[in-house]
């Protein structure tokens, strides 16, 4: 269910809502009573209920090694002091 943020004009009250995306938008502010309660253009909020997602998936995952990166390009992998394993 997406979690929406709320803001009234003329209060200033800020307030995140969670509801389902049929529902219409709030407009009355529940501080101040007034119409000026309106929804905010946010990055999207979520909630994830149940198991099977980070904590399950991801936590004893593998990652793989980063390579070091080079100071200098090279022409080609034959003159690469990378490539010999020299550094």
């Amino acid at each position: 269910m997406p979690i929406y943020a709320y803001a009234c004009s003329d209060c200033g009250l800020q307030k995140d809502v969670m509801q389902k995306m049929s529902d219409a938008p709030l407009t009355t502010c529940p501080e101040c009573g007034k119409d000026t309660f309106a929804k905010q253009l946010t990055a999207a909020g979520f909630q994830l209920k149940g198991s099977g997602y980070y904590a399950t998936d991801f936590k004893n995952g593998s990652q793989p090694k980063a390579e070091p990166a080079c100071a200098t390009p090279c022409a080609s992998a034959d003159s690469c002091p990378m490539a010999s394993g020299a550094a």
